[in-house]
């Protein structure tokens, strides 16, 4: 009968026999593992594209002098005119001269009424008015339509110097107060 070897010294053999079977082997794995740094964020350039075309496009369809101030109250003064203008207009120092309602107008009939009443007012010399074109709230989106019609005509007439959201006594955001030229 064949002796039986111990399981210590079995392992043994078996171990060297392995050792001289892949004494020429090169390893597949090396057990360094090389790491690559992880890849810098993406730029959105197309977003930053997106922005910069969405800021040129707001900045070129309002005049430069439109400032806000005060949450979204927007207020016009022409160039070359002291802010003190603004600040007098907007606590009410100028008395209101007439006021003319554009609620239920469309676009095309404010125009015409609001460049006929600057003018008439321009011949009568009356330098401060009031405009009151709404909040929008009977309007699609409850989205005031003439507010913003009017405040982009008056920035464009050369004989408005100033205007600004009138005050809550005279119709807050639904209306705007606004300084004429005056006469010579």
């Amino acid at each position: 009968m064949a002796k039986r070897r111990s399981v210590a010294e079995a392992s043994e053999a078996d171990r060297a026999l392995f050792r001289f079977a892949v004494a020429d082997a090169v390893p597949l794995v090396s057990d360094k593992v090389h790491h690559e740094p992880p890849l810098p964020p993406a730029i959105p350039r197309s977003r930053q594209r997106d922005e910069a075309a969405a800021l040129d496009e707001s900045l070129a369809s309002q005049p430069l002098e439109v400032l806000l101030e005060g949450g979204d109250e927007l207020t016009f003064l022409r160039p070359g005119l002291s802010r003190s203008v603004l600040k007098d207009l907007r606590r009410g120092r100028w008395v209101t001269q007439d006021e003319i309602d554009l609620h239920g107008l469309n676009r095309d009939e404010a125009r015409d009424l609001l460049s006929t009443f600057v003018a008439e007012s321009l011949a009568r010399g009356q330098r401060c008015l009031r405009i009151v074109h709404g909040k929008g709230l009977r309007s699609p989106g409850r989205e005031p339509v003439l507010k913003e019609l009017v405040r982009r005509w008056l920035a464009s007439r050369p004989e408005v110097l100033a205007y600004c959201q009138a005050r809550a006594a005279d119709g807050g955001s639904g209306a705007v107060t606004v300084l004429l030229k005056a006469q010579r």
